[in-house]
């Protein structure tokens, strides 16, 4: 399998791949390098810098696009440089950033927090309405990382990357993730699982940092089937293209000493892959 680096960007911390099915185009971020990216098949890629550090950039069905940042909530318009401060639900957390958001199949916006250092396990899960309504749904995580929807949106699954363990929500109707429980746990040496996507067949697609790939996951938690990658720290992942038969990969850099480097030039980079399966259109946010 042909395994493509489409965007060498070097990011520090690359995160947050979402495909546009309106646009037919792909948006992504650089964490700690505070900067955006936008890529599409006809025009390539464009850069934009960006005063906070996001963790996430979701379209908007209103226009426009909403960023999970290290200062809260924030509405973004990419072409005209404006970054809108919506709201904080963690203005008691001081050392809690957002990290990654995916929106449901409803259009809901769940976002998770994180402690910037990684220590203390403040990191929780919030569900943000159309009406920019915001809940907290899950607390105590370290590091929080997806989540995704299984097609019928009936279940929600989450990562404690930290925690090395993926979980099972049950989704109630409103959108409130219960009865949670251990999906899959990962061994010394695996990696630790980051952001994730689901195929058109309910299977989970996991990027796991330090862990140099991509696993494929049934809704049980069976581990169906492992993609290597030239890098060593994936991020995460999403369907994307004309057909969602392409899948995006982002990476990052950061803490890899110069050796290490030499052997993954295109670490931080945007890759993309045919895995053979389909993927589901990311919905944008309702609001």
């Amino acid at each position: 399998m042909d395994i493509i680096c489409l965007a060498d960007v070097k990011a520090v911390l690359g995160e947050g791949p979402t495909w546009d099915a309106d646009a037919q185009s792909l948006t992504f971020v650089d964490i700690k390098g505070r900067r955006a990216f936008r890529w599409r098949e006809d025009a390539g890629l464009e850069e934009f810098a960006t005063p906070f550090r996001l963790g996430s950039l979701i379209p908007r069905a209103s226009g426009g696009y909403i960023a999970g940042t290290d200062r809260g909530l924030v509405h973004v318009n990419l072409d005209h440089g404006r970054f809108e401060l919506l709201f904080d639900p963690e203005e008691d957390r001081e050392t809690n950033r957002f990290n990654d958001a995916k929106v449901d199949r409803f259009g809901r916006l769940f976002a998770g927090t994180m402690d910037d250092e990684e220590k203390a396990a403040s990191g929780a899960f919030y569900r943000i309405e159309r009406s920019l309504t915001c809940t907290r749904v899950e607390d105590g995580y370290r590091v929080t990382n997806g989540p995704a929807f299984s097609p019928d949106n009936k279940v929600m699954y989450a990562n404690d990357s930290a925690l090395q363990t993926t979980f099972r929500y049950d989704l109630a109707p409103d959108g409130t993730p219960v009865n949670r429980r251990v999906l899959a746990r990962y061994e010394e040496g695996e990696g630790y699982p980051d952001g994730m996507t689901v195929d058109a067949e309910g299977c989970l697609w996991i990027a796991f940092w330090d862990g140099w790939c991509l696993r494929r996951l049934s809704p049980e938690g069976e581990r169906l089937s492992e993609l290597r990658l030239p890098v060593q720290r994936p991020t995460s992942c999403t369907f994307g293209g004309p057909s969602l038969d392409r899948l995006f990969v982002t990476s990052a850099r950061i803490g890899l000493e110069e050796e290490a480097l030499a052997t993954q030039p295109n670490a931080g980079g945007l890759f993309v892959l045919t895995p053979g399966v389909a993927g589901i259109a990311d919905r944008p946010f309702a609001g």
